[in-house]
């Protein structure tokens, strides 16, 4: 009888190691501790100041970068065999780039919904329009050519919060990149989260239901107090 009840407690252990692998998801939240979302397991997290860098166009040795650093959180996560943050532009894998922006007195003015969309990329006609301008200007050939709007939705959120979530696609190069895009504006007014997944289309196409999943999980939090 000892040795069948000590038979059965080692099978038992060995059935629950076995179910004790990697995690399913990686969770995520930022540095306030006021947004939230998951991403499989499957993803590499990344360094996204290079990814600030570029957006901006900040020196990282200058007051405007160490000033932003204050206020604005990002990561980065990257299915690719060889993670890059140059993926965010364009990959044949899955690449999301999350970013939290404490706002300035002179950024809550000017929030709007249309400003939650063109938060990261141009979207909207307007900006759009003005990023053709400004690459006449310079004498550079646009990097974003033949916008594809995909989806657009208003999201009302909890206690006041409001957002977007907007789907589209831009030819970078000789490839099709489509993005999905949420932004949220907290109730206070005063911070925006913003999520962006991207791949090329086809890509994007096999796995949407995947990436719903991520980005339904973006969340803003409320703290206690």
């Amino acid at each position: 009888m000892e040795k069948t009840r000590a038979l059965i407690a080692l099978m038992v252990a060995i059935f629950m190691l076995s179910g004790c692998g990697q995690p399913e998801f990686t969770y995520v939240r930022d540095k306030a501790g006021t947004t939230y979302f998951k991403v499989p397991s499957s993803f590499t997290q990344l360094n996204a100041s290079p990814i600030e860098l570029y957006l901006t166009g900040d020196h990282p040795n200058s007051q405007a970068a160490t000033l932003r650093a204050e206020r604005v959180w990002s990561t980065a996560f990257d299915q690719s065999a060889e993670p890059s943050v140059n993926h965010l532009l364009g990959s044949q894998d899955p690449f999301v780039y999350a970013t939290v922006h404490q706002l300035t007195e002179e950024q809550r003015d000017g929030i709007s919904l249309n400003r939650l969309r063109d938060f990261i990329l141009p979207v909207t006609g307007q900006v759009r329009q003005l990023y053709l301008q400004q690459s006449t200007v310079t004498g550079q050939p646009p990097m974003f050519t033949n916008f594809e709007l995909l989806g657009d939705e208003v999201l009302t959120l909890d206690n006041g919060a409001r957002g977007v979530r907007v789907r589209f696609n831009y030819q970078i190069g000789n490839n099709v990149q489509t993005f999905d895009h949420t932004a949220v504006l907290d109730e206070k007014g005063g911070t925006v989260s913003v999520l962006l997944i991207g791949c090329q289309s086809i890509c994007f196409r096999k796995r949407a239901a995947e990436f719903d999943k991520i980005a339904n999980s973006f969340k803003l939090l409320r703290l206690p107090g």
